[in-house]
């Protein structure tokens, strides 16, 4: 059963998200919350997600930290990232290619466009 990783530590995002995939647990993929960058981190050790989205600012460990460490120490490149942000900026988009993000998606984000790339990935 596929996974995904929904990150983001502020709760209308969450849900947003959340609401935005569930229309693919009918097609059998499990959805995972997770409010923080180090609770983001030891679900993705323990439960090797396919496909994480995931948050850049977050308090205690960011997006970039989770990002690099699962992709740089643990080199899960099985482990597709994507990183979610309000900047649009060009400094966090390579920062994000520095850490080994996947894509980068800019908040507000269309619905259509992430259950799009959802498919995509996990070839649904």
């Amino acid at each position: 059963m596929p996974k995904i990783l929904i990150v983001d530590d502020e709760p209308h995002i969450r849900l947003l998200l959340e609401q935005t995939l569930e229309e693919l647990e009918d097609e059998g993929v499990e959805l995972i919350i997770a409010e923080n960058g180090e609770k983001a981190y030891t679900i993705i050790t323990e439960e090797s997600p396919e496909l994480v989205f995931l948050d850049v600012m977050m308090p205690n460990m960011n997006g970039f930290e989770v990002c690099s460490k699962v992709k740089k120490e643990l080199n899960l490149n099985d482990v597709y990232i994507v990183l979610l942000t309000a900047k649009g900026q060009e400094f966090d988009k390579e920062k994000g290619k520095e850490v080994g993000a996947d894509i980068y998606m800019t908040k507000p984000f269309n619905p259509d466009e992430i259950v799009e790339k959802a498919r995509e990935i996990l070839k649904l």
